[in-house]
């Protein structure tokens, strides 16, 4: 079978045509209106307790789509939603094939394989039928204001031609109690897109990127409305081909701050702009920095040195 890429949708290289791709505005009655978050994710069993109810709250749908996992990520995510009442907000969905690592393992790959970065990102946001998308990851926790924030702007920006900028934080945990919140870096990536044919994923140098016309409307929000959870006692980097390519691109600013941060928290230093925190006795420590901590903290929040959208690496 030949690969094709058209108006209606892609197929895949290998001819797996149960994974061919159809551009959901193209299918009978068209989109709804409303935000999906798509989540991608592999062996995310201990976060998506915490990612997964204020996502929930906030958005229309979440579709978690699962790539292999090995940790019972599907069953702890239709746990956690059943636990918070919202199980009719999401769907859980299986992409069976290996997908390439950022980097070199992902140049290297074929865009229109189903083991590409692109074609997976593509496959993913084809199963969306709102008018609105939000590219989460399965370890980015809201904050008590984010979600706030990211449930008012759901229901507004589904029929507006508008990208959202959402910053994160990196907050890494050794343990229940204790963590390391890293406020040392600027970091507002595009999270949220409208769906549609102006609005897909192509292959770059590293990762895949998301199209967008010239010109579109981008909404920036305020630092302090979610972070990133990083486990030290985890390889927070298996996702990219080699951790040493993070020195020879410029656009890899942000993956040398966490590898920085990472490896200097295990060795016992703190970096300048790195917040070590400890939670309150029975609170764990994701909780008390999204409830308490970050909502809690001095505005404008002082964040660090600048990285754009531009320089930023996807998880």
């Amino acid at each position: 079978m030949t690969a094709h890429s058209g108006p209606t949708g892609i197929s895949n290289l290998e001819g797996h045509t149960d994974f061919d791709i159809t551009w959901p505005w193209t299918r009978p009655g068209g989109l709804r209106a409303g935000s999906t978050a798509v989540l991608r994710v592999k062996d995310e069993a201990p976060s998506l307790p915490f990612v997964l109810p204020p996502l929930l709250r906030a958005m229309d749908h979440v579709l978690v789509v699962d790539n292999g996992s090995t940790d019972g990520t599907t069953e702890v995510a239709a746990e956690t939603a059943a636990r918070a009442g919202r199980s009719d907000r999401l769907t859980v969905a299986s992409y069976p094939f290996s997908v390439a690592r950022a980097g070199a393992e992902h140049l290297a790959q074929h865009e229109l394989s189903v083991h590409s970065l692109s074609y997976f990102y593509n496959w993913c946001f084809a199963q969306v039928d709102t008018r609105y998308s939000w590219k989460w990851d399965g370890d980015m926790v809201l904050t008590t204001e984010g979600e706030t924030s990211i449930a008012d702007l759901a229901w507004q920006v589904g029929d507006v031609q508008s990208i959202i900028r959402v910053p994160r934080h990196g907050l890494y945990l050794d343990g229940d109690s204790h963590g390391y919140l890293d406020l040392g870096l600027r970091n507002a990536e595009e999270w949220g897109f409208p769906i549609g044919p102006d609005f897909v994923f192509t292959k770059a140098f590293e990762w895949e990127v998301r199209t967008t016309p010239d010109p579109v409307r981008s909404i920036g929000l305020p630092f302090g409305l979610c972070v990133e959870l990083k486990y030290l006692d985890g390889d927070e980097f298996a996702h990219w081909t080699d951790p040493a390519s993070f020195a020879t691109s410029f656009r890899n600013k942000r993956k040398r701050r966490e590898w920085a941060v990472f490896n200097d928290l295990q060795e016992g230093t703190v970096l300048p702009g790195v917040h070590e925190i400890h939670a309150p006795s029975g609170v764990h420590i994701v909780d008390h920095v999204t409830h308490d901590w970050l909502p809690r903290a001095p505005r404008p929040l002082d964040v660090g040195s600048v990285v754009t959208s531009d320089d930023a690496a996807p998880r």
